[in-house]
């Protein structure tokens, strides 16, 4: 959803130096080059004001403090007022820092008062546990962070937004980087980029790096295409990853090729398009290093049935490591929405590269605060997003997102978990409380309530400050909008008496060893030993199995005119799709083409037409020599239908090229496709 809303920057200066090695990740059973870890500190300074529980607090006024203020106060997350004093200027918007002694793990707001006691300005400050033990490299917890954008040509603020990452726990960092930066000219690429920058200093900070492009270089376009569109030649996209694969091997773990290309402004492609061009990124990501995590190009909206059958009709499993999207939805609706992701992902890992909730803020200019009610809201969210998605079958969660995020343009939604200034949301400091307490964390199933209750409990087993234990996750939650939210109550559910280690709120306070009778939204962390589950009556997932990797260096392509592509689909998400004329012949642009090292020589044929319709001739004979493609001369005549499902429609071409392989390729022909209003997020 990257370039729907307005990032708000702040700018400096600084450099940065590589410091990584290797061992072997258990994300997908592969030896991986890794990046060393250890227990994060705090930098220099405690950059938005952030602190480790025993440090004294010296909180830092914002620069634009009206030099009206005369005095301070501090308040809670419960809004509780915990010491107050007075505010000494020493210059002209320079007010001196205010020291509040030790406080314990949580949020904090600061307010400014003026000598008739009103409000003139504010900031937060929060205190984090110390992690005990490095983030452990399987941990689930993880965050979008968009480094390279978040602070383009400011290295100091890359290296806090790493920091302030691995203090809350951070696994992987999704991170995005720009095509036409790195090659403005074809086969010529920059040199010294923020995107090396900020992958070293993801690096340097103990951070696993997932990448991210969703651009093309003009170089690449057609002249009559929006710029948002893939290119029209999969050499080009090939060429593309091998050598990023090579350039950022170390520091880079992941790659995702392309992000929403569904969506509109993305490009707005088919999932046949979605299919081509993953296998031709996967080949040569693959190429360049064959250790790589290659990610689908996640979906953008709702995931549907029709998107996925069109990854299995064009047998894509092959060429993912990682099933990858998005959500914005509701927490308690992830496991249902998420049946056709669980079906795609074919068995594999399913990461959830994006997910929130936007949130309204009430606070007028470039700021894009909430009023208390709805910051304690958002940090609700947060607990209740990652313990459900984990259930439903995700691998690794990345929230949307670490920095200060806004949409200027409608309602002001706020997505970041920082402010403007890097000073903590509370919802920050709730995604340092599972960092830490669901490290490492693999879900064991969720309490079974027969779907009549408000009552959510998720178990797990994980390694809160580095102990192996078993960890319940409880809330209160029903559906509805969030006016509704925070308001409903729950009796804890489990009848089983639990022998209790401790137990945590919502912020990652230890609250004692007695399970709460009544659930909230704030959510509780129940620490567990090992066994203590046992017993519960917990609902279980059922994920895809895992179906056997075939991958050719043969990727066959339709290429249609972006006039015949239509942006159709439910509401929530957009499914488009090709749409021509009806009972006339109509050229298709079919393509065959080789990544391998030696020529290859078969067949193509259709193996699958609709009834009543055409693809001619049906048959072709081909040789491609090495990284080399042919033209497949095709003629397509469709008939109309009152009514098109999901399952209509479909063509699907099969190459036999011996020891090569066996590419697919599936796609549909519409003679219309319905356009519902796009409610977009």
């Amino acid at each position: 959803m990257v370039s729907r809303y307005l990032i708000v920057f702040i700018a400096c200066v600084c450099i940065a130096l590589p410091c990584f090695g290797g061992s072997s990740d258990a994300d997908v059973n592969r030896s991986l080059c890794e990046v060393k870890r250890g227990i994060p500190e705090p930098l220099e300074g405690n950059i938005g004001n952030l602190y480790i529980e025993g440090q004294e607090v010296t909180v830092k006024a914002p620069a634009d403090l009206s030099e009206g203020a005369v005095g301070w106060q501090i308040f809670d997350d419960s809004q509780k007022k915990l010491g107050e004093g007075k505010v000494e200027f020493i210059g002209p918007f320079n007010a001196k820092d205010i020291c509040v002694g030790k406080l314990g793990i949580g949020w904090y707001k600061i307010k400014f008062i003026d000598c008739d006691g009103d409000v003139v300005g504010w900031t937060t400050a929060a205190v984090l546990a110390k992690l005990k033990v490095a983030t452990a490299m399987d941990s689930p917890v993880c965050i979008d962070m968009a480094t390279a954008w978040f602070a383009k040509k400011n290295t100091i603020k890359q290296e806090q937004l790493a920091n302030l990452a691995t203090l809350a726990g951070i696994n992987w960092g999704r991170d995005r980087i720009s095509w036409s930066q790195m090659e403005p000219e074809k086969g010529k690429f920059a040199k010294h980029t923020d995107y090396d920058i900020s992958a070293t200093v993801h690096a340097k900070a103990g951070l696993k790096t997932l990448q991210v492009f969703h651009d093309k270089p003009k170089w690449s376009e057609v002249v009559s295409e929006r710029h948002g569109r893939f290119p029209a030649d999969l050499r080009d996209v090939y060429r593309f990853c091998k050598e990023m694969a090579v350039r950022f091997k170390g520091r880079v773990q992941a790659w995702e090729p392309w992000n929403e290309a569904n969506a509109g402004n993305f490009g707005g492609q088919t999932i046949d398009e979605m299919c081509y061009m993953q296998k031709a990124a996967y080949l040569g990501f693959k190429a360049g290093d064959p250790d790589l995590i290659v990610g689908w190009n996640a979906y953008g909206g709702i995931s549907t049935d029709l998107h996925t059958k069109g990854v299995l009709a064009n047998e894509a499993w092959s060429y993912f490591d990682t099933y990858n999207f998005h959500t914005y939805s509701w927490a308690i609706a992830y496991n249902d929405q998420w049946k056709p992701v669980r079906e795609a992902a074919c068995g594999k890992p399913i990461w959830l590269t994006e997910s929130d909730r936007g949130l309204p803020s009430q606070v007028n200019g470039i700021w894009c605060d909430f009023d208390h009610k709805h910051e304690m809201l958002k940090a609700e969210f947060m607990a209740q997003s990652y313990s459900s998605s984990l259930f439903a079958g995700v691998n690794r969660h990345f929230h949307f997102i670490l920095g200060h995020y806004a949409n200027m343009r409608t309602n002001k939604i706020q997505f970041g978990l920082l402010r403007l200034d890097l000073t903590p949301r509370a919802s920050y400091v709730a995604l340092a409380a599972m960092g830490r307490l669901l490290n490492g964390a693999k879900c064991l199933g969720r309490w079974d309530n027969d779907g009549d209750s408000s009552a959510h409990v998720y178990a797990f087993s994980a390694k809160p400050d580095g102990k192996d234990r078993e960890v319940l996750v409880g809330f209160a939650q029903e559906a509805g909008g969030w006016d509704q939210k925070g308001t409903f109550v729950a009796d804890w559910p489990i009848e089983k008496k639990l022998k209790v280690e401790a137990v945590y709120d919502y912020l990652g306070r230890y609250v004692g060893k007695e399970i709460p009778a009544k659930l909230t939204g704030k959510a509780v962390f129940v620490i567990l030993k090992k066994g203590q589950v046992e017993g519960i009556k917990l609902e279980k997932q059922q994920l895809g199995e895992l179906r056997e990797d075939e991958v050719c260096e043969v990727v066959l392509q339709l290429r249609m005119p972006r006039s015949t592509t239509k942006l159709g689909g439910p509401l929530w998400t957009i499914e488009p799709d090709h749409v021509i004329g009806t009972d006339v012949a109509t050229e298709v642009e079919l393509w065959a083409y080789n990544f391998g090292d030696v020529a290859v020589t078969g067949e193509v044929i259709a193996e699958r037409i609709p009834k009543d319709f055409k693809l001619e001739p049906g048959k072709w004979d081909v040789t491609i020599e090495p990284m080399g493609r042919v033209r497949l001369p095709a003629m397509a005549t469709i008939r109309a239908k009152e009514k098109i499902n999901n399952t209509d429609n479909w063509f699907t071409l099969r190459g036999d090229f011996g020891d090569a392989g066996n590419p697919v390729l599936a796609f549909r022909l519409l003679d219309k496709w319905e356009q519902k209003k796009y409610q977009g997020l």
